[in-house]
């Protein structure tokens, strides 16, 4: 699925299970990291400006290899816990989103081929054989996700305007406090639209 997914599901969660900003935001990165494997498309498309021609892929060789797995889950889990001000609580929460990820990409982030489905390598870097694998997976632009993220998108909009903070707040305490003051003004605005409908 995509970063914006991984990102709105991730959020989700960490304002379920965590009590303060900081370890929110620690959970939802732990969300996120899976996809630092696939950085490598960075150098793909400098060596391709640079070469024009490409010797070696290095997002397709890494991406869902190096940190789509038990390894990747137990460091980042580990790395952010130590950020963290309630340090078990956000380790256990690290791995809950990292392994969410883990199952959107397992259903949601087939290639544009038929046959271009993403294995999850689980075991990696000991293991290369794909432990996970569903023939059924969707496209990444598929309407199912886009769908999913729609329904996540409103979802973080109704917990922003109920507890006075977004997923933008990752980012920018104070552009967050201008996103959630928008949302609830818009939200009003349709309460009393709705109100003054005549019955």
């Amino acid at each position: 699925m995509s970063p914006i997914t991984h990102l709105l599901a991730s959020w989700i969660v960490a304002t379920k299970t965590t009590n303060n900003p900081r370890d929110c935001r620690l959970v939802t990165l732990a969300g996120l990291a899976p996809d630092l494997d696939g950085l490598g498309i960075v150098l793909d498309v400098i060596k391709n400006t640079l070469n024009h021609t490409q010797t070696y892929d290095y997002y397709q060789t890494y991406h869902h290899s190096l940190l789509h797995g038990i390894a990747g889950a137990v460091v980042i889990a580990a790395l952010l816990a130590a950020f963290a001000r309630q340090k078990w609580q956000v380790f256990v929460f690290a791995l809950v989103t990292f392994h969410l990820h883990l199952v959107c990409d397992l259903v949601g982030s087939r290639g544009p081929e038929a046959g271009d489905f993403w294995p999850i390598y689980y075991f990696a870097p000991i293991s290369n054989y794909p432990a996970w694998l569903w023939h059924g997976q969707w496209k990444l632009d598929g309407w199912q996700n886009q769908i999913i993220s729609v329904v996540l998108l409103a979802w973080c909009f109704r917990i922003a305007i109920a507890r006075g903070s977004s997923f933008v707040g990752l980012f920018s305490p104070r552009a967050d406090a201008v996103f959630v003051s928008t949302l609830r003004k818009w939200h009003a605005a349709l309460m009393t639209k709705r109100k003054s409908r005549p019955t």
